[in-house]
């Protein structure tokens, strides 16, 4: 079980959560351009780098004998499997930001995003949700990064993982992209509007 982190006089956590497909990346791409006390917490992962993307930008990448030393050290405040591939946060990772009284975005699925709210239970927690599940096979096809089988799994793990946005304690529908971020922008601004004042 990780330790519990003090958060008093320091930084605050903001998660995003949602399924593949939902843009909850870009969403939080464009949060953080917007928001210069928000840093993004970079995950580690055993997948794969896609194409451009580049180590300790996107991700921390490491190999699964790594990832499970890690695991077994405690070295991190959640961890996951997620389509086969294991993904986690480091505490150290995340201490280090909290400590400079920055903010911290933390985009992790569902199961981490619980993880850490035992943790850390002040974090504020959103759950992007695609307007559709029709609309969501759209956008993962149009990616051209899976094939169909993958796409297939996906769809499926994410009506698995959208029953679990009532977990959150908000809930920001992606149809309308710059809607969808006035609703984060504003939600970020109003959750931590007393830490910063």
């Amino acid at each position: 079980m990780p330790t519990q982190i003090a958060t008093q006089t320091t930084g605050s956590l903001f998660i995003v959560s949602g399924p593949s497909g939902s843009g909850k990346s870009s969403l939080c791409d464009a949060l953080l351009k917007k928001s210069p006390n928000l840093c993004l917490s970079i995950s580690c992962t055993t997948r794969t780098p896609r194409p451009g993307e580049k180590e300790g930008v996107e991700y921390h990448f490491l190999d699964r004998s790594e990832f499970e030393k890690q695991v077994d050290s405690n070295a991190f405040l959640e961890w996951a499997n997620v389509h086969g591939n294991l993904y986690g946060t480091r505490k150290s990772d995340v201490e280090a930001a909290l400590e400079k009284g920055r903010d911290i975005l933390l985009e992790i699925d569902w199961q981490g995003a619980a993880q850490v709210a035992k943790v850390i239970q002040d974090a504020c927690r959103i759950f992007i949700l695609p307007p559709s599940i029709e609309a969501l096979k759209v956008r993962l096809t149009s990616r051209g990064q899976d094939d169909v089988l993958v796409v297939e799994r996906r769809v499926a793990a994410a009506e698995s993982e959208m029953t679990h946005a009532n977990e959150a304690h908000y809930q920001i529908v992606n149809d309308d992209f710059d809607q969808a971020l006035d609703e984060l922008c504003l939600v970020y601004a109003n959750a931590f509007a007393n830490n910063r004042s």
